[in-house]
């Protein structure tokens, strides 16, 4: 007798059911899997010839079946080979040298997503310090200068500047020169009084313009971040009673909907983090999550680096009862694969 793919697909609902309630499992249970549309009838004569093979068991008379051993097994097998697969095919995509980071994180999220049948969230990267990478000065007209800062992380401020009097454009060359040798790569506690003092010695004249830019770039390095957050199978949370309460289910949806609530949530990486080994991960359960709509789930999350100073978050959402093993053992892997594809990026 063959085990072709109808039969296939019964024991693996007939698995996936077992492992989730723990009861045996009967016909019109699997009937209800939407991707089999099976009649009960056909479903009990493909259950008695899996029972027949070996891969479940019926415990008692008028019971269900539950898997056997080598049930088990093949289940793990065949999992374990498309984990594989899935896996391999989300890293070749990651490592397309022109995937840019905002791609890879929409796919993180999705990966998570439908590989632990959780909710995901995925943050954006964020600088713990900004640092200046140019500056331009320009002349607007006789009362003003436009100011361009660019940082580090490709952020452009652009600033208009008020001055008491026309400067002629060969300073202006000389005040691009000074600002950018002498700022470049600084983030704002290095930008203290003696290098200030230090850029108006070399200017000589014109000190106003130079406490405004500084005044400039200084706003610009503090500025918080606008932060992208990635989600997907926010849905997920649904197939679970304890959270498909209606109220309780809004509350969660809406959270997933809002950017500065997920901030918050995700919060910032551990400034005492970043040695590009360890991932932080972390539960949080019910109240250990901060926020009121969450009170019956827990959240598991790691911290991705793309490269030094620069973090952002995974979270995986799911009710208290969630396979924790399972969420860990899935980002620990896939965070490995990420130190790699964020490194060679680099290169």
């Amino acid at each position: 007798m063959e085990l072709d793919e109808r039969k296939l697909k019964i024991l693996q609902a007939i698995i996936r059911t077992y492992l989730d309630t723990g009861e045996p499992v009967g016909s019109r249970t699997i009937s209800k899997y939407t991707d089999l549309n099976l009649s009960s009838a056909t479903i009990r004569n493909e259950m008695s010839d899996l029972e027949e093979m070996g891969y479940i068991l019926q415990p008692h008379t008028s019971a269900g079946r539950i898997p056997s051993d080598k049930g088990y097994r093949l289940y793990v097998d065949t999992m374990l080979e498309a984990k594989t697969s899935e896996l391999n095919s989300l890293q070749e995509s990651l490592e397309a040298r022109e995937e840019k980071i905002d791609d890879v994180l929409q796919k993180v999220a999705k990966f998570l997503a439908a590989n632990t049948n959780y909710a995901t969230m995925v943050s954006g990267p964020r600088y713990q310090t900004k640092r200046v990478k140019f500056i331009q000065l320009t002349s607007v007209d006789a009362d003003s200068l436009l100011a361009v800062i660019v940082l580090d992380n490709n952020a452009v401020k652009n600033q208009m500047i008020a001055i008491e009097e026309p400067i002629e454009e060969e300073m202006i060359v000389k005040l691009n020169f000074i600002l950018n040798t002498t700022l470049n790569g600084l983030d704002v506690l290095e930008m203290n009084l003696a290098l200030i003092q230090k850029i108006k010695e070399q200017v000589g004249t014109h000190t106003q313009v130079i406490d405004s830019v500084l005044e400039a770039i200084g706003k610009t390095l503090i500025e918080e971040d606008d932060l992208e957050v990635y989600t997907s199978g926010a849905t997920n949370i649904l197939k679970y009673p304890e959270l498909s309460d209606k109220s309780k289910a809004a509350q969660i949806l809406d959270a997933f909907s809002e950017k500065e609530i997920m901030h918050n949530w995700l919060g910032l990486p551990d400034k005492t983090q970043g040695n590009g080994e360890a991932h932080d991960i972390q539960v949080y359960i019910g109240d250990e999550t901060q926020m009121e709509s969450m009170k019956d789930c827990s959240m598991v999350t790691a911290t991705y680096q793309i490269r030094e100073g620069v973090y952002g978050k995974i979270g995986i959402v799911g009710p208290k009862r969630m396979d924790y093993d399972k969420v860990v053992g899935t980002l620990n892997s896939l965070m490995g694969q990420l130190d790699d594809i964020f490194k060679e990026k680099q290169k």
